[in-house]
């Protein structure tokens, strides 16, 4: 699941209550692989993982189900997860170690990170070259005077291709109708090429979906899966 970093929204759907975990932080202080105040590394991300494999990032990553299968299926990419929640992030990395132990493998390709989403630009410099980008399911903020908080709003768009590699993609998902809908308007207006479009994803044939926790619910509900590609250019 991808949309907690919209925590104050207005549809109760993108709202995950999470109480206070008191072993969160001191789990994560000790996790070598999570980062508190990634400004540390704008600009240095291969450093940080020591290797020059590609990096893709997930914005808002939530429990980090999504972020952990797709570390697991591709040893050869860095992964990046960023969220501003430590208590998410606490469940994030237990839900990591997890899943790596339960396949024989450490956590070695993997960044958790705490970090306002709508301040990207703060942690990542174009010299990152940040090869894909993931919003999954973020929050709607369907109320017009909100519209501007979107993650897919064409000014955080034009934000994004400050620090995406020229050969990037972003892949977004959602449920929601009227997000989708606007959504490929802020991705035209920021100048993005919009390819592998569909409204019902689970029945359009693209194969290679991870499905997010809240996919599932989502589907589950008889609700279809919007889903897109975007290429931002230069």
């Amino acid at each position: 699941m991808s949309f907690d970093n919209d925590f104050t929204g207005q549809d109760t759907r993108y709202r995950m209550r999470i109480r206070k975990k008191k072993w969160a932080e001191p789990e994560l202080a000790a996790c070598k692989y999570y980062v508190n105040s990634p400004e540390q590394y704008k600009g240095r991300w291969k450093e940080f993982f020591g290797n020059d494999k590609p990096i893709e990032l997930e914005i808002g990553c939530g429990k980090c189900t999504f972020i952990a299968e797709k570390a697991l299926r591709s040893p050869d990419i860095n992964f990046i997860a960023v969220d501003i929640k430590s208590d998410m992030l606490g469940v994030g990395r237990r839900n990591v170690e997890r899943l790596f132990a339960e396949n024989g493998r450490t956590p070695d390709n993997i960044a958790l990170v705490r970090h306002n989403v709508e301040q990207l630009d703060a942690m990542i410099a174009p010299g990152d070259g940040i090869a894909v980008m993931y919003i999954n399911f973020c929050n709607p903020w369907p109320r017009l005077k909100h519209n501007k908080r979107r993650l897919t709003y064409h000014k955080k768009l034009r934000m994004y291709r400050g620090f995406l590699a020229d050969d990037a993609v972003i892949y977004f998902k959602t449920d929601d109708d009227g997000l989708f809908e606007d959504s490929l308007e802020y991705f035209r207006e920021a100048g993005y090429t919009v390819r592998n479009l569909t409204r019902d994803l689970h029945n359009s044939g693209i194969e290679g979906n991870i499905v997010t926790e809240h996919e599932k619910m989502f589907s589950d509900e008889g609700v279809p899966i919007k889903y897109l590609e975007a290429l931002p250019g230069k």
